[in-house]
């Protein structure tokens, strides 16, 4: 199973990139738990630019929303 982490406090893009994920690992069929990381100090501590995504502890990008074909080539 795949974790997937989303790094940021919920805002437009963060959540844009959350839901990018998941349909990702969903067309992938890929067995995933999807984990938001939105604590404001958590985020400082991690030092990404936001939105940021983890993928099975490995940053995979941070500061933008990737295409719906990158997320899926991160996630493969």
């Amino acid at each position: 199973m795949k974790r997937i982490q989303v790094i940021g406090p919920g805002c437009g893009n963060c959540k844009r990139l959350a839901e990018q994920a998941e349909t990702a690992a969903r067309e992938l069929g890929q067995a995933y738990e999807l984990v938001k990381v939105t604590d404001l100090v958590e985020i400082k501590d991690l030092g990404f630019r936001i939105p940021a995504l983890v993928v099975d502890g490995q940053l995979k990008t941070e500061g933008f929303v990737p295409s719906l074909s990158e997320l899926k080539k991160m996630l493969a």
